[in-house]
């Protein structure tokens, strides 16, 4: 096939870009050209996303057979390529996120559950909600993927590098409460690998799935497995702090939302050719060979907000 991807040299893009090409795919990538593209001889064009005037010019001319949005934040940023994309490809496949989910006390999320209007993935449920649209007014072949926490090598979001941080600082972990919220994360790699198989079947237009590890896990649970990969197996180090008695303003103390979020991956199990690769602790050992690789274990870390909710903690023990 030939497949655009919009991005493509960050993260996600990144994984998804190596592994369509060792399947043989023809990838081109559609980015501003900050970043070099992740793999040789891959074709890219330049131009910026959310300009409808630039999606037009750049892509008119072009033709896929499946296109691949993955960082589209709004419906603004993706309006343009939808609408080009009527009647030219196979598939659209676009990434949005589990965040849509509306909380509810039943978990783990279906596919089906009410979404929140007003949530901080506002824009994406009205791209999903738009893609819902054109295909009953006109068949437009599209499929949602919903992940939950995506973790792996290239993460720029500070989840599992924020505790490799203070494990191999050898400092207390700030913990929400006593560590029991639960919560679900899936490898970069097994997210690129679903994306990859919705193309393989039809059963997947107009479908949404949620893509992520099938096991959940606590905080706490999650931090001891980035001590146990970072060599530190019996690490114990955490201070528990009661998040309604600490004003931290917008700043984050933790690198997770302190509420129960996990989502069922049964549809994506049963409709589609796929199943994790990784567990958490194969996972996580990517992600930390990349920590290290990367030269981050080696960078100052700012822990003035750790200092002040451990003083507050202390204050209030």
């Amino acid at each position: 096939m030939k497949i655009l991807i919009m991005g493509g040299t960050r993260f996600v893009g990144v994984a998804l870009t190596k592994l369509l090409v060792s399947l043989d795919h023809e990838v081109v990538l559609f980015n501003r050209g900050n970043k070099p593209a992740p793999v040789a001889n891959v074709r890219v064009i330049l131009g910026d996303r959310t300009d409808p005037e630039q999606i037009k010019e750049k892509l008119a001319v072009e033709s896929f057979d499946a296109v691949f949005d993955n960082n589209g934040r709004e419906l603004s940023d993706s309006q343009a390529l939808i609408d080009l994309c009527c009647d030219r490809v196979n598939h659209y496949v676009y990434l949005s996120s589990a965040g849509v989910y509306l909380p509810s006390e039943q978990l783990p999320y279906f596919e089906g559950d009410a979404t929140d209007p007003q949530s901080r993935h506002k824009g994406k449920l009205d791209t999903e909600n738009y893609l819902e649209k054109l295909f009953k007014e006109r068949n437009f072949p599209y499929t949602v993927i919903r992940p939950t926490y995506i973790y792996g090598p290239q993460n720029y979001n500070d989840i599992e590098a924020w505790f490799f941080d203070r494990i191999l600082s050898d400092r207390p972990i700030p913990m929400p409460d006593q560590g029991q919220t639960i919560t679900q994360l899936g490898h970069v790699e097994d997210l690129a690998s679903a994306m990859s198989a919705v193309l393989e079947s039809e059963m997947a237009l107009g479908e949404i799935y949620n893509i992520s590890d099938v096991r959940y896990i606590t905080f706490l649970g999650l931090a001891q497995a980035c001590a146990t990969v970072a060599g530190k197996p019996n690490y114990d180090k955490f201070v528990f702090f009661d998040t309604n008695k600490i004003n931290l303003g917008k700043r984050k103390g933790f690198p997770l939302r302190n509420q129960h979020f996990f989502a069922s991956v049964d549809k994506a199990l049963s409709e589609l050719d796929w199943a994790p690769e990784y567990d958490l602790l194969s996972g996580l050992e990517t992600a930390f060979q990349d920590y290290i690789d990367s030269g981050r274990k080696d960078q100052p870390v700012d822990f003035s907000l750790d200092e002040q909710i451990m003083a507050t903690a202390q204050l209030r023990d």
